[in-house]
C-alpha cells in the first residue's frame, strides 16, 4: 500500500562462565501482521480530497512555511498478510504545488528550484516494506526530484479502515520523513544579515493519506 525508526544498539556483553548466555526474547522476536489486515490485500488508490502530500520547511530561521501538491497519481498495492509484498508508485504534478502564496508557488516552480517547466512531475517508487512495529510501516524507496534519484524512507503509521456511507473501502495511514533538498539539486538559498540562510537545507515530507480499495477489472 502507499505505506509511505529509529535503530537502537544493544550494548552485548561477555558472559561469565558462572551464567549461560542468553539474548532477551524482545530484541530477537520478529513483528507480525495483524491477522485482521489480510483482507485488506488488494489494489488501493489515494483519494486527493481526502488526502495530503505536502512539506514544511523553516523560513528566515523564525518561521515554518507549509505546502502541498494538489495534483497526482497513485498506484498503491497492500499486503495485509506479507507487507514485505507491498509497493507504491505516485507521481506528483510539480506545477500543482500550492503554499497559499501565489508569488512564493511561481518562485518554487521556476528554475530556483523545481523547474517545472523541465521536471513536469516528481516520483516515489517503493523499493521495500517493512512492519517495524503495531501498525507501524517502514517504507523505502526512490525519490525522483528534477530528474535526480535518491533513496528515502518513510516510517507510516496505519490509521485504520471503514467503508464509507457510500459503500467504499478506506484505509488511512500518516507518515514523515525528512531530506535535504540539496541532494536533489535544489540549492538555490539567500544569507540573512544576522548570518544563516533564508531557507533551510533540511525540508520535511508529510503523507496523510485516504486510500481508496480498487474495483477489480471487469
Amino acid at each position: 500500500m502507499n505505506l509511505f525508526s529509529r535503530s537502537s544498539l544493544l550494548r552485548r556483553q561477555e558472559p561469565s562462565m558462572e551464567e549461560p548466555s542468553s539474548a532477551p526474547a524482545a530484541a530477537t522476536a520478529a513483528v507480525l501482521p495483524d491477522p485482521g489486515l489480510a483482507a485488506l490485500t488488494g489494489e488501493w488508490m489515494i483519494d486527493p480530497a481526502h488526502s495530503r502530500i505536502g512539506f514544511s520547511v523553516r523560513h528566515a530561521m523564525v518561521t515554518t512555511v507549509r505546502g502541498a501538491f494538489l495534483e497526482y497519481e497513485s498506484r498503491l498495492y497492500f499486503d495485509g498478510r506479507n507487507p514485505a509484498r507491498s509497493r507504491a508508485e505516485i507521481s506528483l504534478a510539480t506545477a500543482s504545488v500550492d503554499t497559499g502564496v501565489e508569488q512564493r508557488d511561481a518562485h518554487l516552480i521556476g528554475r530556483d528550484f523545481l523547474d517545472a517547466s523541465k521536471h513536469p512531475h516528481i516520483s516515489f517508487a517503493s523499493t521495500a516494506v517493512q512492519l517495524i512495529g503495531k501498525d507501524v510501516y517502514r517504507m523505502t524507496g526512490d525519490l525522483t526530484i528534477r530528474s535526480i534519484t535518491r533513496p528515502v524512507i518513510l516510517d507510516l503509521t496505519y490509521i485504520g479502515h471503514v467503508t464509507d456511507p457510500f459503500g467504499y473501502e478506506r484505509v488511512g495511514f500518516d507518515g514523515t520523513t525528512t531530506i535535504n533538498r540539496s541532494d536533489w539539486g535544489l540549492t538555490y538559498n539567500a544569507r540573512l544579515a544576522e548570518g544563516g540562510a533564508m531557507v533551510s537545507e533540511r525540508l520535511r515530507l508529510q503523507f496523510d493519506i485516504a486510500a481508496i480499495r480498487t474495483p477489480p477489472a471487469a
